[in-house]
């Protein structure tokens, strides 16, 4: 009998709490509902956003266009390093054997032929 009364102890006790909890949560969600949009702090808010676009977006703007120029200039050294190699392998030096270009050497027949 003292398991069965504890278990209904539980049960009770459970039941209570989750609607004490529920009325809680609706209680506290209404007065953060209230709080948020009174005047003085949608105020707030206004005056948040203004200093976010007037004050961070120029920062921001640098930093992207700071990146991009990096971008830029690890693209640009990219492509010397890359014409450079192309245009040491289509202009081989003065008195070479060498093909003219990539082409050439990779199709040119071995001497094995």
């Amino acid at each position: 009998m003292g398991k069965l009364s504890f278990l209904a102890g539980m049960a009770a006790g459970y039941v209570l709490g989750a609607k004490a909890g529920t009325q809680r949560y609706e209680q506290i969600r209404r007065t953060s509902g209230k709080v948020w949009n009174s005047t003085p702090v949608q105020n707030q808010v206004a005056n948040a956003k203004e200093v976010a676009r007037t004050k961070a977006a120029p920062v921001v703007a640098d930093m992207v266009a700071d990146a991009a120029r990096a971008t830029a200039s690890t693209l640009r050294q990219g492509r010397t390093v890359a014409s450079e190699a192309i245009h040491h392998d289509t202009h081989p030096a003065p008195g070479s054997a060498e093909p003219a270009d990539a082409w050439a050497a990779a199709t040119r027949p071995s001497s094995a032929d």
